[in-house]
């Protein structure tokens, strides 16, 4: 008997029917002899629904307030789950994150997990019930206020109540058949990975594949939780993250996981930088005060006869408004000419444990993007990692040109997505 955690994202619990197909397969699973707890998303577009229904009746709603009115969303699709597996003759109980002992820090919208309690859904389990959590959300230690955990919140709810419950897996049930070496909505000939580690997951995460979270990754390595990447439209076998070798290969691991793009990003840059020690410091000190994460930097020569330099970055496209405002209102004291702001970017990035031992990755990924006309703007690179930030128009192609060029092409068409979002 195994403990099993499965999350279901909002396309697989969309509608009536969709609730009543995953009811199923929980159920379906529970008589198969594991024990069963559900993570569970707000059905289809409801989150959206709910966020468009602030703004009709408030230009700028309270956080606290909007967190109560956003884990609404979830509390419906684990109250209609449940209803459905106990339908099914099988014993099962819902419980919000606050319930199930989540228990996060105080920042509203997007809180991060400190803690995870799992008293009742450990004593459920060991009644042979299922468990039924709201994902997405949990509530505060001080203040005992609800908080909701920011886009993709399920997947780190389901991570960490497996961590906290010690199961032998956590499935991440979605539209799509598994962890592809491209997005399937661009590249339909991208093939299904069976295997992929934490590290390489992790950077194709945080590159912009949105089939797991960044922070759900994350929280899988720390606590060494496999996690298993599956369709629940389909019983595919799906793609398992975790830095267990498979026995049954001899194969060598391939050079290239996967290629992530991204659309979410914008580029700044700060025109007439004093190219004297500190002002970089100062202006990221800025930026960081703000509370806006930066991606990619180039600085560039600075002009002899001015003695000034131009520094660009990218960030969060949402974020681009009070990275703005901040640095304006110290640009007297950093002493920059002005600041230039693009939106129509995009970020491709190749992922892939075997570049750090085999040459030659860089000079076959800028000949794929030059033979397909695609002009490079930004380049930056981990061990792991490469990436580069060129046109949004260019992205697509970019992405197809490379996928090509590094033999990640299947044979013939085996991408699905079945609900439409990929995630």
């Amino acid at each position: 008997m195994a403990l099993v955690v499965q999350k279901y994202g909002g396309s697989s619990v969309a509608d009536a029917e969709s609730i009543k197909r995953v009811a199923k397969r929980i159920a379906a699973a529970k008589r198969a002899g594991d024990d069963v707890v559900v993570v569970v998303s707000a059905m289809g577009d409801t989150t959206d629904d709910l966020l468009d229904l602030a703004k009709q009746v408030s230009p700028l709603p309270p956080q606290r307030e909007m967190d109560i009115l956003l884990t609404a969303g979830e509390r419906i699709s684990m109250s209609l789950l449940a209803m459905a597996i106990n339908n099914l003759g099988v014993r099962a109980k819902s419980f919000t994150g606050q319930q199930a002992g989540v228990i996060t820090d105080a920042v509203h919208g997007k809180a991060r997990i400190v803690d995870v309690v799992p008293t009742r859904v450990r004593e459920t389990v060991e009644k042979g019930q299922v468990a039924i959590v709201a994902g997405f959300q949990g509530v505060t230690e001080s203040t005992n206020d609800v908080t909701t955990l920011g886009r993709g919140g399920s997947d780190t709810t389901a991570v960490a109540l497996a961590a906290g419950l010690g199961a032998d897996v956590c499935e991440i049930y979605t539209d799509v058949d598994g962890v592809f070496t491209a997005d399937p909505r661009i590249v339909s000939t991208a093939r299904k990975l069976d295997r992929v580690s934490y590290d390489e997951m992790l950077e194709l995460a945080a590159s912009g594949a949105k089939v797991l979270m960044l922070r759900c990754v994350e929280y899988g390595r720390r606590y060494s939780v496999p996690i298993h990447v599956r369709s629940s439209f389909t019983n595919h076998t799906g793609t398992l993250v975790t830095n267990e070798k498979n026995e049954d290969s001899d194969v060598e691991q391939p050079i290239i996981a996967g290629v992530a793009h991204d659309r979410s990003e914008a580029k700044i840059t700060v025109v007439g930088v004093p190219d004297v020690p500190g002002k970089a410091a100062r202006i990221f000190q800025v930026v960081g005060d703000a509370g806006v994460n930066i991606d990619m930097i180039v600085q560039n020569v600075s002009v002899a006869a001015t003695g000034l330099t131009d520094i660009s970055f990218t960030l969060p496209a949402l974020d681009g408004t009070a990275a703005l405002t901040a640095l304006t209102e110290r640009q007297p004291d950093i002493g920059f000419h002005s600041l230039q702001f693009d939106d129509s970017i995009g970020k491709l990035s190749l992922v892939g444990a075997g570049m750090k031992s085999h040459p030659g990755v860089s000079a076959k990924l800028f000949a794929a993007l030059a033979d397909a006309g695609i002009n490079i703007e930004m380049i930056s690179t981990s061990e792991i990692r490469l990436s580069v930030v060129t046109r949004a128009d260019d992205l697509d192609d970019a992405v197809r040109a490379v996928h090509t060029a590094f033999e990640l092409d299947a044979e013939q068409d085996e991408a699905v997505v079945y609900g439409g979002t990929g995630r």
